[in-house]
């Protein structure tokens, strides 16, 4: 059974108490916020005031995603805003390991996202010291895109290279997830959906959220 994470960016902002209020009633398990600066993807999400307001009413892992250029120069004020889990994106990091060694002596844990073009190979130098990946499969920059197809084998050959670390490191999965592929990208390797237009835009979103755990 994965981990669902539904992604805030798709929720309704001027009600974001009761966003929080419907995800700690509901199955799922982790809080996905997306922190965009508009140089790294091009387009600007929120920050830290923001999640620290989702912090102070989530009753669940925050898992702080950053689409952002250098995030070290920001990631002790992530912490400091509530971040349990942070994760860096290969593409923006020129010393990962050093990013990496961060976000775990500050007490978070650490994960790295790749971007569709990105193979997952590059990760396997950093991977034994990772909590999870995070496989991104849409661009990153907006909500509400289509699945690429081509994931799916992305996500098998991870799960091939963990396994041969012999560690317990969890496979996120984000964009396009839907309640008609889930299953099939939990049966890939998936660990954790992140799940944001497809749950929120829904007449029942904790409907929605039942029916992903049970991919």
């Amino acid at each position: 059974m994965p981990l669902v994470a539904p992604s805030l960016l798709a929720s309704d902002f001027l009600h974001l108490a009761d966003v929080c209020k419907l995800v700690n009633e509901s199955e799922a398990d982790w809080f996905h916020l997306d922190v965009m600066d508009g140089r790294f993807v091009p387009n600007i999400s929120f920050g830290i005031p923001v999640i620290e307001y989702i912090r102070k009413a989530a009753k669940k892992i925050c898992d702080v995603h950053l689409m952002i250029e250098e995030p070290e120069k920001l990631t002790p004020a992530f912490k400091k805003a509530g971040a349990d889990t942070l994760i860096v994106h290969l593409e923006t990091c020129r010393n990962l390991h050093s990013n990496i060694q961060q976000i775990r002596s500050l007490g978070m844990k650490p994960a790295v996202a790749v971007n569709p073009h990105t193979p997952v190979e590059m990760l396997q130098d950093i991977l034994a010291d990772l909590h999870h990946v995070l496989i991104m499969t849409v661009n990153p920059g907006f909500g509400g895109q289509t699945f690429i197809p081509h994931s799916l084998e992305k996500i098998r050959e991870m799960k091939k290279m963990i396994l041969k670390t012999g560690k317990e490191i969890l496979i996120e999965v984000d964009g396009g997830i839907s309640l008609e592929n889930a299953a099939a990208v939990v049966e890939a390797g998936a660990d954790v959906l992140v799940a944001g237009t497809t749950i929120f835009q829904h007449k029942d979103p904790k409907q929605v959220i039942r029916l992903l755990k049970n991919s």
